[in-house]
């Protein structure tokens, strides 16, 4: 199918931009005098070190942790595979290793540290009195909040030994540099895996308002911890660079659109809120393009960018992109000539084994014909399983980057067949 087909190109185009292969060779840093020890966490990190090893010249060694089944051969760097996004003893063996790799260094030494979304859960390194058991239960209740990932973040960074920060000064004297693939809206560096080489600028005091918010109840001992929390650090200033970001996959993206005759109108690479509804306000847009043209007149293509969040209230399977399909899918209908592909760059959406899911002006009516409702699974935060059943699901399996969510929505002109 004509829509579906594009759609699927449009995403595939936008992944490979924000891939390590293309992002990282043209960020290394220089050589220095003494050793280069590569160190980094997140869903990209093995690729990433991969990427470094197969264009660094001169000696390297070092360590990354990624998310099992994103792990890549190295030959230098030790790749190391941990749980996500609840993290595992695995995960905890990780960060000391990191920290280990870090330790003994002079100022004559580089460390390269490569982040990508995902690491905070990749690393953790709890503080005194907090077990693995509580920084999982904290995770759980983090996950299911509707919180958006700079509050989870902002706990993140208060209950761990290796991020806010904390990676860097430990590694200190060495120069330390930064490569990021930003999985974060608004792309702040401090943000993505909870920021290991970047001090923390916030404090315990925002830690606790979110839980606030939010109507979290953490452990007891990590609620006891946030009482005086972690304290400053002192990091010795060197390069961060942002490498990737969701706006470099939209743009590739919107290249592919163009070239097939659609006029590509991004929206934004930082939209956040609850994943239903930011479907059902997509949906509005939708709405105006083919009552009046506006923002832009059909054919063309939405696109947009960034992390929702779903405020967990039933027992049903799937992701933020799977929810926002689910709120577009119930508030548009069986709209004609529409198409839309919602889904994580990384090749995970949440917890499942989808990247996302495709529909198209067919969905609705077929759902209806199996005796699915979009408005009933959306209740149930089922949106996986409509999709499952539809066989609209997509599945890339990881890709080995990760700059959150792509979501693209073709409109064609009243008339105007998929086969045009």
């Amino acid at each position: 199918m004509r829509r579906r087909a594009l759609l699927s190109a449009m995403f595939d185009a936008a992944v490979a931009r924000v891939g390590a292969d293309r992002c990282v060779p043209p960020n290394l840093p220089p050589r220095p005098r003494g050793r280069t020890v590569v160190v980094g966490a997140g869903k990209a990190a093995a690729a990433m070190a991969r990427a470094v090893e197969t264009h660094w010249a001169g000696p390297i060694e070092g360590v990354v942790v990624t998310r099992y089944g994103h792990a890549v051969p190295c030959d230098r760097i030790r790749v190391l595979e941990a749980g996500h996004p609840v993290p595992d003893a695995a995960g905890v063996a990780a960060a000391q290793a990191l920290l280990a790799a870090v330790s003994g260094l002079t100022a004559d030494d580089l460390v390269m540290c490569l982040i990508s979304g995902g690491g905070s859960a990749l690393l953790p390194a709890m503080p005194p009195g907090v077990s693995l058991e509580d920084e999982r239960a904290l995770t759980r209740a983090l996950l299911r909040s509707g919180a958006t990932i700079a509050e989870i973040n902002a706990v993140r960074r208060q209950v761990s030994l290796i991020k806010g920060g904390r990676l860097a000064a430990a590694a200190t004297p060495a120069r330390v540099e930064t490569l990021i693939v930003s999985d974060v809206p608004g792309d702040d560096p401090a943000l993505v895996a909870s920021g290991p080489t970047i001090a923390d600028a916030s404090g315990p005091e925002t830690a606790r308002a979110v839980i606030a918010r939010h109507r979290i109840v953490p452990p007891a001992p990590i609620a006891a911890w946030l009482e005086g929390g972690m304290g400053a650090v002192t990091v010795r200033s060197g390069g961060v660079r942002v490498i990737a970001t969701a706006q470099d996959a939209l743009e590739a993206a919107a290249a592919v659109a163009r070239a097939a005759g659609y006029t590509a109108s991004i929206l934004g690479d930082a939209i956040e809120g609850e994943a239903a509804v930011v479907g059902t306000v997509h949906a509005g847009i939708v709405r105006q393009v083919r009552a009046h043209g506006q923002p832009v007149a059909a054919p063309c293509v939405l696109l947009s960018g960034g992390e929702t969040s779903v405020t967990v209230r039933g027992p049903g399977r799937g992701g933020r992109n799977v929810e926002f399909l689910l709120g577009l899918l119930d508030a548009l209908g069986d709209c004609p000539g529409i198409a839309a592909l919602a889904a994580d760059t990384d090749g995970i959406d949440g917890t499942e084994d989808n990247a996302g899911a495709v529909i198209d002006e067919t969905s609705f009516a077929r759902a209806a014909a199996l005796g699915l409702s979009p408005r009933d699974h959306l209740a149930r935060n089922d949106a996986y399983s409509l999709f499952d059943r539809l066989g609209d699901l997509l599945v890339t399996g990881p890709t080995l980057t990760n700059v959150n969510d792509v979501r693209a929505i073709l409109i064609d002109p009243p008339g105007r067949g998929d086969g045009a």
